[in-house]
């Protein structure tokens, strides 16, 4: 049986499908491509990229090939924490102070690079220890964040970097449990930049181990594109993103490497079909005017429910397994389409704007080329107004 994730909307206006066999096909698929002894950790920030957080991460507790899941914000560690998660839950980001308890207490592990994050670290766990709150011995766990080459968080590859590294080892209330950086450039066909970050990475790692308490870190770098792109760089763990949900992080990828099925599909209905002489405006602005009699029908999705704007008067949209144009600019909560081809469509018809119907299929990469935007967007700006069905 299908199961909501969102509550209290009108399922048949705007629907989001999430297909669980295609992301245990995605996991599959990865793994098939790492080492046995290389960990995999979904990375479900951003609502697990707009399919469902909570739900993608309910299911997964229950798949032995993911150790762990990767988030951006303290809040999204939080919900998973909320809703019984009890796989090891990483922050990718900077965190603020102001949620430094719950994630000791919660056993989140935190991205550290800052050296007033480690001082703030050790004087919340030493006042946890003395409220009794934790247990004596308990420390926070962290990941040291490198930059080789994003420029974006990360201590630096060198020796200002290894001092923050000592420091780090040695704050009381704070253990090391791993280090990482993350590829600017490894969706590229050239992989020289990547492969260049890599071994500054690794050079880094090496003056590391070589501490005392730096022998048994685990060492992640790869992400998505990594993880097809640089199988060298898997290392330790790996952190499945958008390859998880799908969808490839790039054109210039080897898709042949990794076979993928999409896990969201986006779902809506007709609402109102009508006949249109010639010379009759369509939606705003009046871009687009009949030049025949047609048959038009109104889609009650907009893009306050994730359908770009952009793809006004460049879109398609799939009706009873047929293509059918958008006509006009797309509205916040409806657009319309041309029907006339398909001549049996009626009223609570479903659409498919993302997806499969058929023989035809609108995918997340010809959406992104018509509309001019990036394909990772589309499910992340699904709104929370969009029921999302779990299949």
């Amino acid at each position: 049986m299908d199961t909501e994730l969102s509550y209290g909307y009108d399922r048949r206006r705007v629907w989001a499908e999430v297909d669980l066999t295609a992301l245990d096909f995605n996991i599959d698929s990865i793994t098939k491509c790492l080492p046995a002894s290389t960990r995999l950790t979904a990375v479900v920030k951003a609502d697990a990229y707009g399919h469902g957080a909570r739900e993608i991460a309910k299911h997964l507790e229950s798949v032995n090939a993911v150790y762990g899941y990767a988030v951006a914000t303290a809040d999204e560690a939080f919900a998973l924490c909320d809703a019984g998660a009890k796989k090891p839950v990483m922050l990718l980001g900077y965190t603020f102070p102001e949620s430094f308890e719950r994630i000791v207490l919660e056993k989140i592990r935190p991205a550290v690079f800052r050296e007033d994050t480690l001082t703030q670290y050790e004087a919340v766990v030493s006042s946890l220890h003395k409220s009794g709150d934790l247990v004596e011995n308990e420390t926070v766990r962290v990941h040291i964040a490198v930059d080789c080459g994003m420029r974006r968080i990360g201590v630096q590859p060198d020796e200002t970097g290894l001092q923050f590294v000592k420091k780090a080892l040695a704050t009381k209330g704070v253990t090391v449990e791993g280090i990482f950086t993350h590829f600017s450039r490894a969706d590229e066909k050239d992989l020289s930049c990547a492969e260049e970050e890599l071994s500054r990475f690794t050079r880094f790692v090496e003056q590391v181990r070589a501490l005392d308490g730096g022998e048994e870190l685990m060492v992640h770098a790869s992400n998505s594109a990594a993880i097809v792109t640089l199988s060298k760089a898997h290392l330790d763990m790996v952190r499945a993103g958008i390859v998880l949900y799908g969808l490839y992080p790039s054109d210039e990828v080897d898709r042949d490497k990794l076979p993928l099925k999409p896990v969201l599909s986006l779902k809506s209905s007709v609402v109102y079909v009508k006949e249109l002489v010639a010379g009759c405006a369509v939606s705003y602005g009046g871009t687009f005017v009949t030049d025949q009699k047609m048959r038009v029908a109104t889609v009650c999705a907009g893009y306050a429910d994730g359908v770009a704007r952009t793809l006004s008067g460049k879109g398609e949209v799939l009706v009873r397994g047929k293509r059918a144009p958008i006509l006009g600019r797309v509205c916040m909560d409806q657009f319309m389409i041309d029907v006339t081809d398909i001549p049996d469509v009626t009223m609570g018809d479903t659409v498919t704007i993302i997806g499969r119907d058929g023989a035809e299929e609108i995918s997340m990469d010809e959406i992104a080329l018509k509309s001019g935007r990036f394909h990772y967007e589309f499910p992340c700006l699904i709104p929370p107004r969009v029921p999302r069905v779990v299949k």
